[in-house]
């Protein structure tokens, strides 16, 4: 299980206090990097989202010092990131979130399961799970379902 993630937005604030409201989570500052929030909904799983400003990058350790946030000049509009999250509200409350925001909203057929893709500043996708869409997610990676959508499970020997 995923207990937290960290994503880059140009505005972390809003970022941050949009991901509290779907998620029923609470909001605070996080130190590292200024500017930064963090939200934590306080579940079972310890699940949080870090939200850093634009630009924000993870280097890895050295010898000296730990893994650290730098701040970078440039950055992608775009990135590959994304995350699915089951949440507690409802798909039309979703919905009106990313209106009032001004961020594309809409509801993705996977082929399997659905999901509502909200684009977090037009930039970054979340895939949310609102209760009558996560068992139906849930119940799509079962074992048989997975194999039988992407074939058998590549075996460590043959890597």
């Amino acid at each position: 299980m995923i207990h937290h993630i960290s994503i880059a937005a140009q505005n972390p604030l809003r970022v941050a206090s949009v991901l509290a409201e779907i998620c029923h989570g609470k909001l605070f500052d996080f130190p590292n990097p200024v500017g930064s929030y963090a939200v934590v909904l306080f579940d079972d799983y310890g699940t949080g989202i870090e939200v850093f400003p634009s630009g924000s990058v993870y280097v890895p350790s050295s010898d000296t010092e730990p893994s650290k946030v730098i701040q970078m000049s440039s950055s992608s509009s775009f990135v590959a990131t994304h995350a699915a999250i089951s949440v507690p509200a409802s798909q039309e409350q979703i919905e009106q979130i990313g209106m009032r925001e001004g961020w594309q909203v809409a509801l993705s057929d996977r082929g399997v399961f659905k999901v509502v893709e909200f684009w977090l500043e037009n930039r970054l996708l979340i895939e949310f799970l609102p209760p009558e869409l996560a068992n139906q997610y849930l119940q799509s990676i079962r074992p048989q379902i997975v194999e039988q959508v992407l074939g058998q499970p590549i075996q460590m020997t043959q890597i």
